[in-house]
This record gives C-alpha cells, sequence and structure tokens, in this order.
C-alpha cells in the first residue's frame, strides 16, 4: 500500500496536511481491498483526477493566491469556493493531483480537511446571580447590545419578538429567521429570551438585548469548518458595514475534535476567532461535552483569548450552592497547548428555554418539551449562551469595556471553588452582579 501515490503525497507532505487530511486520503484506497489487483493502478489513476476532498488551505501571500488560481485551471475538477478576508485561508475542492501541484508551491503553507463541527449538545439565571442585577438603581436587561448566535439558525418565537435584528444562512441561503435543528433558538433563549410566554418565568440574562441569527449548521446540527468560518467572518464584516449598530458577542456553542498542530494558532477556527476578538467583539465559546476526561476541550474553545464556558450542574436549586457542581459531562482542561481551560462554569443542566416548533430537535425530543413554548435541554451549549447574556448585561452597564477586559471581570468575579483545580472548574461559578462591580471598579 505503501507503494501507493496517494500515500506517498501524504507521508511526503506530512507537514503540511493536517493529520484529518492525512487520513482522507489514505481512506481513498479502502475500496481496493474489494478490487482484483491487476485493476488497482486504474482505479488509482481515476482517484488523482477524479476524487475530490473538501479542504482549507493556508496561504503566506499574493504568490500563494496565484498559485492556486493556476492550479485551479490546469485541474478542472478543482474549484476555489471562498476567500476569506480576515485570515489566510481559501476554501476549495481538490483532486488528489491538484493537491500535489499545491503543495509543490512553497508559498502554500498548510492544507487542512473541511471537517464536521458540530453542536454541543428554571433555575439557570438566578443561580448565575444573572436575576434582577441592578446597578445604581437601575436594572440591566442587555438593552442596546446585540448578541450573534452562530448556530443552526433562530426561529422566531414570540419570546424574541423584534428583536432578532438581521440574519445570514450560510447552509441554505435563506434570509429570513428560521431553525430547521432547534439548537440554535434555545441558545436564542438562554442567551436573552424574555419570558414572555411564561410569564417571566423561562428568561434569559438579556431579556432586552437584540440577536441576529447567524446560520452555519444543518437540520442534523452539523456543519464544517468553512460554514463556521464564514459565518464568524460575516460578523466581523457585519460591524464595518454597521459601525452604530454592531454586534458586540458573537456565541458559539459549537466545537470540533482539536488537532495536534504544531501551535495553537495552527487551528482555522482558532484563527477566525480569535480575529473577531481583535476587532472588538466578545466571543464566547463552548468548552465540549467530552468530560469528565482531562484534555478535552473543544475548539475554538482551545484558544487562550477568548471565553471558555463550561457547564455546572445547579442540582435545580437557585436557593444554595452547597450542592452544586461541575457537570460530570463538562470538558476538562489543559488544552493540547498547555492553556488551562475553561476559563469559568456557567449552569448548563436542565435549562429550559426556548422552543422551535417542527424542528428535528423538537420531534425528537418530544420529552422534553415543557408546555407549548418551551422545552429543557442540557450542555456546555446551554452555558455558553447564558455567559453571553451575562456579558450583555456587562456592557449595557460599561458599553467601552473591551473584550479582555469583560474576561477578566468575569473570572476575578466569579464564586466557589478558588484553589480547586482550574482545569475542571475555571476561575469558578460566575456571578453576574459581582462581574459587573469588578468592571466598573476597573
Amino acid at each position: 500500500m505503501f507503494g501507493y501515490s496517494i500515500v506517498q503525497l501524504a507521508r511526503r507532505h506530512a507537514g503540511r496536511l493536517d493529520r484529518p487530511l492525512r487520513h482522507a486520503l489514505v481512506g481513498m484506497y479502502q475500496p481496493m481491498t474489494r478490487i482484483p489487483c491487476i485493476f488497482h493502478r486504474w482505479v488509482e489513476r481515476w482517484l488523482r483526477k477524479w476524487r475530490t476532498v473538501s479542504v482549507l488551505i493556508e496561504v503566506e501571500d499574493d504568490e500563494g493566491i496565484e498559485a492556486l488560481a493556476k492550479t485551479e485551471r490546469n485541474h478542472f475538477r478543482m474549484k476555489v469556493r471562498h476567500h476569506f478576508r480576515h485570515v489566510p485561508l481559501c476554501s476549495a475542492q481538490v483532486t488528489p493531483a491538484a493537491l500535489e501541484r499545491l503543495l509543490e508551491h512553497p508559498k502554500v503553507k498548510k492544507v487542512y480537511l473541511n471537517r464536521t463541527v458540530k453542536a454541543l449538545l428554571n433555575n439557570a439565571v438566578p443561580s448565575a446571580n444573572a436575576k434582577h442585577v441592578t446597578i445604581n438603581g437601575t436594572e440591566l436587561s442587555g438593552k442596546g447590545v446585540t448578541i450573534a448566535i452562530v448556530d443552526t439558525g433562530i426561529y422566531p418565537h414570540p419570546d424574541l419578538e423584534g428583536r432578532i435584528v438581521a440574519f445570514a444562512d450560510f447552509v441554505n441561503g435563506r434570509s429570513t429567521p428560521y431553525d430547521d435543528n432547534g439548537h440554535g433558538t434555545h441558545c436564542a433563549g438562554d442567551a436573552a429570551g424574555n419570558g414572555r410566554m411564561s410569564d417571566g418565568l423561562y428568561a434569559g440574562p438579556a431579556y432586552e438585548a437584540n440577536l441576529i441569527g447567524v446560520k452555519v449548521l444543518d437540520r442534523s446540527g452539523s456543519g464544517t469548518l468553512e460554514t463556521i468560518m464564514r459565518g464568524i467572518e460575516w460578523c466581523i464584516d457585519y460591524n464595518k458595514k454597521n459601525p452604530t449598530k454592531r454586534i458586540h458577542i458573537i456565541s458559539l456553542s459549537l466545537g470540533g475534535e482539536p488537532q495536534p498542530f504544531p501551535a495553537e494558532n495552527d487551528d482555522p477556527l482558532v484563527q477566525v476567532a480569535e480575529r473577531a476578538w481583535a476587532s472588538g467583539i466578545v466571543v464566547c465559546a463552548a468548552a465540549g461535552n467530552e468530560g469528565p476526561n482531562y484534555g478535552t476541550i473543544a475548539s475554538p474553545g482551545i484558544s487562550d483569548r477568548i471565553i471558555t464556558v463550561g457547564a455546572l450542574d445547579d442540582r435545580d436549586t437557585s436557593a444554595t450552592r452547597a450542592d452544586d457542581d461541575v457537570a460530570s459531562f463538562s470538558s476538562r482542561g489543559p488544552t493540547e497547548y498547555g492553556v488551562v481551560k475553561p476559563d469559568l462554569v456557567v449552569p448548563g443542566v436542565n435549562i429550559i428555554s426556548l422552543r422551535a416548533p417542527r424542528s428535528l430537535l423538537d420531534k425528537m425530543n418530544k420529552q422534553s418539551r415543557v408546555g407549548d413554548y418551551y422545552m429543557t435541554m442540557s450542555g456546555t451549549s446551554m452555558a455558553t449562551p447564558i455567559c453571553a447574556g451575562i456579558v450583555a448585561l456587562m456592557l449595557q452597564a460599561k458599553s467601552t469595556a473591551t473584550p479582555d477586559e469583560i474576561k477578566k471581570a468575569l473570572k476575578d468575579g466569579a464564586d466557589l471553588w478558588k484553589g480547586r483545580d482550574p482545569n475542571v472548574y475555571g476561575a469558578g461559578y460566575v456571578n453576574a452582579q459581582r462581574a459587573i462591580e469588578r468592571l466598573l471598579q476597573s
């Protein structure tokens, strides 16, 4: 098998191909086990010229971009789909023959498989000390702050009426808000539902914040690096076009298995998330649901800059914290690069939030429905938008705060577990009131 040219390609350029892509290339030979040997060379020639794989290509400069264009012209099965504007990457469909030609060029730095990224599947708000947060006699509600839910979309639920101010769809290209999975709608309510259909009972922290739906995951809750990166890039560009109505927070209740890159910033998803952070957007990302094992933080939560959120189990009791603990499923640090994560933990077990009627999750989890308008879900997916809602309160209190100041105040204001393992508990249990007070003191 090692004599096959595509295997040789994967071995020869191992340092410039990420591990999932190397595995995908070698996996092209799997059908050979059922084909007589006399046909192997013919099949391999067909694979090299006709079989395609979806990738992200990192280039160093304009010379690398020109190498892409030239290779595309010379290989009719290759197609460059998108040039990212904020990171030096392009998405493309390539054949092994085209990939080999690209890797011969010194300005093509690295090629990644456009791998799958998935959504990471009451009492939560008062438990986080985020209900009726009052500063100088004014109750904070997130008014004037905009949260982008980068997820499966948002269903126009009555609890969000008049506050979904924009919608972008990188899966089906639709222009009006919808959610065929239901995950994104639940997350939107976790952050900013106003509880209208429950007399205020199931309201998020930022119940007057504006929302933007950015659909990057399909009906099954899956997406690719490309769709998610395009969604985050859209948020950055949206702020350039709408400087007076900008996105302040991105909530990412999704993640993929981190790869053992030489450096954290070799991860394409980390690159674009940190680019959003550098542009002034606070990015909250789920730690992942692969606990209780250590070293299981999902990408882009592995970033040392953005806010990585673990899930707390408050045992459905807001009056006492004595029985609270980190949810068993919540991913633990450290990251592959030695970064302590998560940054803090937020309630994420049995969270009651918005239901998207006739969505996939709604149909498959009828037992989770709470009345006609709500449903219960658990995961770091739920903890992350609750954290985003708390950040909206912080930005309402101090609109000039930078992402780094927000992150520091959240960690400094956290409760409990000081001195306990930070790769399980982070800085502690989020305390919205105290975090806002710390922010105003800075």
